[in-house]
């Protein structure tokens, strides 16, 4: 069976979709659980990859560092325009539709 998507969500996404997703069962982990806070952006990336995460993000910096050829286990780039509901919708769906493997150096918008 494939290894399912865990989550590690940047400082700039709201508490709030953390909460959602655990309560839907997601793996979640959030920077300031990690003790990451204020850390350069490609060292948060460096330690999601590390630890087999997915960052979720609301910082542009993340798709420059995809644009750069950064590797990376996926990043999900969530509009700050977005709902916290939505975010928690579209990031479940992922969860379910697609596997830790699939998002491998990939970027997905939100």
């Amino acid at each position: 069976m494939a290894d399912p998507i865990r989550f590690y969500l940047d400082e700039h996404v709201p508490r709030a979709v953390a909460q959602g997703l655990r309560r839907r069962g997601g793996d979640v982990e959030t920077v300031q659980e990690a003790g990451l806070r204020g850390v350069a952006d490609d060292e948060q990336l460096a330690y999601a990859t590390r630890t087999g995460r997915v960052v979720v993000t609301q910082d542009t910096d993340f798709l420059r560092l995809h644009a750069a050829g950064a590797s990376h286990r996926g990043i999900v780039y969530a509009s700050p325009r977005l709902p916290v509901g939505e975010i928690i919708r579209s990031l479940l769906l992922i969860r379910d539709l697609l596997t830790a493997e699939d998002m491998d150096d990939h970027l997905e918008f939100l």
